[in-house]
């Protein structure tokens, strides 16, 4: 543990981004369960309307600096290139 006290409060501060960040992680991967589970049960339409969800879901992770911008591309061309193959 820090002794000085500026060091005791950025370890604070940082805790409490983790776990606010943890939170903002959780949403990030259910978001993208939601439409891969919709893509699994074959349904083109659920797998759709759940791409459009995830997809602001996905860059605001990114203005937060949750995830960086090309890992977000690279799960929204994933994700929709598996859509595609549904039809």
């Amino acid at each position: 543990m820090a002794n000085i006290k500026s060091a005791k409060k950025r370890a604070r501060q940082a805790e409490k981004t983790r776990t606010h960040n943890v939170g903002l992680r959780s949403k990030l991967r259910s978001s993208i369960k939601t439409v891969i589970t919709a893509i699994d049960s074959k349904d083109h339409k659920a797998a759709q309307e759940a791409f459009k969800n995830a997809t602001p879901i996905i860059d605001s992770m990114v203005n937060k600096n949750i995830i960086k911008r090309n890992k977000a591309a690279r799960h929204k061309i994933r994700l929709n290139k598996m859509i595609k193959g549904l039809s």
